[in-house]
C-alpha cells in the first residue's frame, strides 16, 4: 500500500472527488491499480492530467488506471494550449475533426481557430 498511502496518494483523493463510481484501489507486485466509471470524460482526463504531473515522462511502470466513462455520459474535451481540431480527434478513435467541429458551430465559428479553455462536445460514434 506504499504507492497508495504516498506517491498516488493526490490521485487517489481525486479519484474520489471526482465522483468516479465502482472506484478499486488495489495494490499487487509494486504496481498500483485504479479501476472505476468517470460520470464524464472531463472526469476521466482530469485525473490522467494529475497523473501526468506526478509522473511526467511516463517513466514510472508502476500504475495501471483502468477507467471507463458512464454510459449515456457527455463527452466534452477542455482545448488546451497548441491543440488543434485533428489533434483532438486522434483521442478519440473513429471521430474526425469535422465531425467535432459541427457538433461545436455555436462555439466554434473558424475550425483553425479554438481557444485554451473551450469546452468542446465529443460527438458519440
Amino acid at each position: 500500500m506504499a504507492l497508495q498511502e504516498s506517491k498516488y496518494k493526490a490521485l487517489v483523493d481525486a479519484a474520489t472527488a471526482k465522483g468516479i463510481s465502482d472506484l478499486q484501489v488495489r495494490e499487487q507486485e509494486g504496481v498500483l491499480y485504479i479501476d472505476g466509471t468517470a460520470p464524464s470524460s472531463s472526469a476521466k482526463q482530469e485525473l490522467w492530467d494529475l497523473y501526468e504531473t506526478l509522473n511526467p515522462d511516463f517513466r514510472d511502470s508502476d500504475l495501471v488506471m483502468n477507467l471507463s466513462v458512464a454510459e449515456g455520459a457527455e463527452e466534452t474535451y477542455t482545448v488546451r494550449s497548441g491543440d488543434s481540431l485533428s489533434k483532438i480527434a486522434q483521442k478519440y478513435p473513429g471521430i474526425s475533426w469535422k465531425e467535432i467541429y459541427e457538433a461545436n458551430t455555436d462555439r466554434i465559428k473558424n475550425p483553425d481557430l479554438i481557444q485554451p479553455g473551450w469546452e468542446l462536445k465529443i460527438p458519440r460514434k
